[in-house]
């Protein structure tokens, strides 16, 4: 099929269906009209739009941890002990890496070998291998709706398994499960495989099944300038409307400065709303995601917890719908159980003390929405132009051209030009622009604000600032001051 943003037509995604479900024999426990059925019996509380709209509507920041391993049994009792014991409001099934890059015959010796060692051997649930049925089982043992989150360029036959076995949500996109996590996979490709999966969205929404949809926000989760994140976030939630997705959570990835944090989801929101009005996508509801800090985490336990804390505190102040909850094991390595728990435990307190406030209006706050909102605009105007209205068009020749660039990506089809670097009170800005098409007046203000932090530690404005402040929160600062 050729790219474009429009609907695939029925006979488009059935002829193209036949070839996904082909891809392993776990494909044929693929049943649509069973699927639709078993779904439309899925109960209230395990919906994963209904329990998104109630916390919107009730202003609820809801707790949702990544947890993953190989086998069913014991990915069961972990979903269970985050559910009990850390009282997490949303599951997640973290995928695993050959999962991701849908090397299936990989992922099949995992599970033996792990079955063999008594431990998972895998960092992640195989859920193609383990089938309708295998999900199923895991959805039928928990009391919470189950939401996949993987990182796969190609996850079409991933969305099909985990849709028909009861999971109501998907994270994912054309960009954002590529740029930040393959190094040879074109975004002409990734833009159609994720269409295919909205379609199947679209497809059960037809039938009366609500399915939320997530773009994953933080992308590298370094040094991300919220314009870049949220550009993503409208282009992915936008080609997924096309495709008939009503329920769309929009992310965002904690950068550290408490008033930016809040000003990119408050943004993004205002934003994402404004171009499904301008497209003619009116009936879509958007909710939105805090993901607490994604760079590098403090070995000492306290210190990491600290951040954590950090990352709950901003996610209520801003009113997002929910916050993807880190550990405080990020340093070490995947965690037990119980660290999980324990990171969704701190995120709740933090979030049941701040429960209803919200951080007010003020002058700075105010500046820093209309700044991204214009940064945003100006990438988006520009994707546009270059596809003559289509925007998937427009987006594989925007990232050849470094229209959108996102900092420290692997792929190759990511200009990497842009740099960006923190300011005086630890706002991400643009360093190097690129060919990000910022306009005079907003380059000029990303360099004053540069500026002000070179004067106050008595340094050039450069690429140095960028590798201290990758470091910085490591160390136990924000910033990456130099060593005095």
């Amino acid at each position: 099929m050729k790219l474009k943003n429009k609907k695939w037509t029925d006979e488009e995604f059935f002829s193209m269906r036949k070839e996904v479900l082909s891809q392993w024999p776990t494909g044929k426990e693929v049943n649509l009209e069973e699927a639709v059925e078993y779904l439309k019996k899925i109960p209230e509380h395990k919906s994963f739009p209904d329990k998104l709209r109630k916390a919107k509507g009730l202003g609820i920041t809801l707790a949702q941890p990544r947890a993953g391993v190989a086998l069913i049994k014991e990915h069961i009792e972990l979903l269970i002990h985050l559910q009990n014991e850390g009282e997490a409001d949303l599951l997640p099934s973290t995928i695993d890496s050959y999962t991701r890059q849908n090397r299936y015959d990989e992922c099949e010796v995992g599970i033996q070998e792990s079955l063999t060692a008594g431990r998972s051997l895998l960092n992640g649930f195989p859920v193609v291998n383990h089938g309708v049925k295998g999900c199923r089982q895991v959805f039928e043992a928990v009391s919470l709706p189950l939401q996949a989150r993987h990182g796969t360029p190609d996850a079409r036959l991933l969305s099909e398994i985990i849709h028909a076995a009861g999971w109501t949500s998907n994270e994912g996109g054309g960009i954002s499960y590529n740029i930040p996590y393959a190094k040879n996979v074109s975004i002409e490709k990734t833009l159609l495989d994720w269409q295919y999966c909205d379609r199947l969205v679209g497809y059960y929404e037809e039938q009366g099944i609500s399915i939320n949809r997530e773009p994953f926000g933080p992308l590298t989760g370094t040094l991300v300038p919220p314009s870049t994140s949220n550009t993503v976030a409208i282009i992915e939630a936008l080609l997924a409307a096309e495709q008939g997705v009503k329920n769309i959570t929009v992310g965002y990835g904690q950068c550290g400065n408490l008033i930016q944090d809040i000003a990119a989801i408050r943004a993004l929101e205002e934003q994402v709303n404004e171009y499904l009005v301008e497209f003619g996508y009116k009936d879509v509801y958007i909710t939105t995601v805090f993901h607490q800090w994604m760079g590098g985490f403090p070995q000492d336990e306290s210190k990491a917890f600290g951040v954590i804390a950090s990352g709950a505190t901003t996610a209520a102040l801003a009113g997002a719908t929910k916050v993807i909850v880190k550990t405080p094991h990020e340093a070490i390595g995947i965690p037990t159980k119980e660290a999980n728990a324990a990171g969704i435990k701190a995120t709740k307190m933090a979030l049941n003390m701040l429960q209803g406030q919200r951080l007010p209006m003020s002058k700075e706050l105010e500046t820093e929405i209309a700044i991204i909102k214009a940064e945003t605009k100006c990438m988006m105007d520009k994707l546009l132009q270059l596809g003559n209205g289509d925007l998937a068009i427009g987006t594989v020749k925007g990232f050849e051209a470094g229209v959108v660039d996102i900092p420290f990506a692997p792929s190759k089809y990511n200009a990497g030009k842009m740099m960006p670097a923190r300011d005086n009170n630890g706002a991400v800005r643009y360093c190097d622009f690129g060919n990000v098409p910022l306009n005079e007046e907003l380059k000029a203000y990303n360099m004053k604000k540069l500026e002000e932090r070179g004067k106050f530690e008595g340094r050039e404005v450069s690429f140095q600032m960028t590798i201290d402040d990758i470091f910085a929160v490591g160390k136990g600062k924000l910033i990456g001051r130099p060593e005095k």
